[in-house]
């Protein structure tokens, strides 16, 4: 017994250690990156500035807009920037106690996961945005003028960038499911009709109120769905093929 609450003990101070470390690497990233949060919030306001009138500047309504829209992109950046070594504190902590098969499939659905988030960041950010800006922006007069404000306009792109980031892992999800036994490529199809409906509810609740943005998520989800499919088909064998294998 006493052994084992040693053991216990020293698994917890080496995950204190590993948090520590990831904490102070993050904070160090933050300082870092706020001396380069006005070119990031510059490329992020691209999409929306390039469908104004040349010359419509960005305004903020408080004074410590600025300060707090710039604070959350460094938070953001280090977040990102420090996630290789977050999740290399976190594997090796539980790397021991996992099996291989286990290992390599989570190693797989990470990579994976943080590549499909990329990728839904990246249709949001050069497809979407581009789309509801012109269409919105275009109902503008001579007396009637946008003029975006930097905090509103943070929280819009983060809020869809995660939305798709998000929808965007669903492949993952599923093989991740199907690999584990607790869902069938062919259960899950059987599904689709519910899917269906529960895409454009999902869409209605991660998008802004507007058609063309929920439209543009509910699509890809879809299509998202039908590729996981696939993947659960491919990656994990039937039955049949069980058998003849072991044949």
């Amino acid at each position: 017994m006493a052994e084992a609450g040693e053991g216990f003990l020293s698994h917890l101070k080496e995950l204190q250690w590993r948090i520590r470390l990831a904490l102070a690497v993050f904070v160090a990233g933050v300082m870092v990156l706020m001396n380069w949060s006005a070119p990031v919030f510059n490329f992020m306001a691209a999409p929306l500035l390039s469908a104004l009138p040349a010359g419509t500047p960005m305004i903020f309504l408080n004074a410590p807009d600025v300060f707090f829209t710039y604070l959350k992109i460094a938070l953001l950046g280090s977040l990102f920037v420090t996630s290789p070594l977050t999740f290399y504190q976190f594997w090796a902590f539980v790397a021991p106690g996992l099996y291989k098969h286990e290992k390599r499939l989570f190693l797989f659905a990470v990579v994976a996961s943080v590549i499909l988030f990329s990728g839904g960041g990246a249709f949001a950010y050069y497809i979407v945005f581009p789309l509801i800006f012109q269409f919105f922006l275009g109902f503008a007069t001579d007396q009637i003028h946008a003029l975006p404000a930097v905090k509103e306009y943070l929280s819009l792109f983060l809020k869809l960038v995660f939305a798709f980031g998000l929808c965007f892992q669903i492949p993952i999800v599923m093989m991740v499911l199907a690999r584990l036994n607790i869902a069938t490529a062919e259960g899950m199809a059987r599904q689709r009709r519910y899917i269906i409906v529960w895409a454009f509810v999902v869409a209605a609740i991660l998008t802004p109120p507007d058609v063309i943005s929920q439209v543009l998520l509910a699509i890809p989800m879809l299509l998202l769905y039908e590729l996981g499919l696939m993947i659960a088909r491919i990656s994990v064998p039937t039955a049949d093929t069980g058998k003849e294998a072991a044949s």
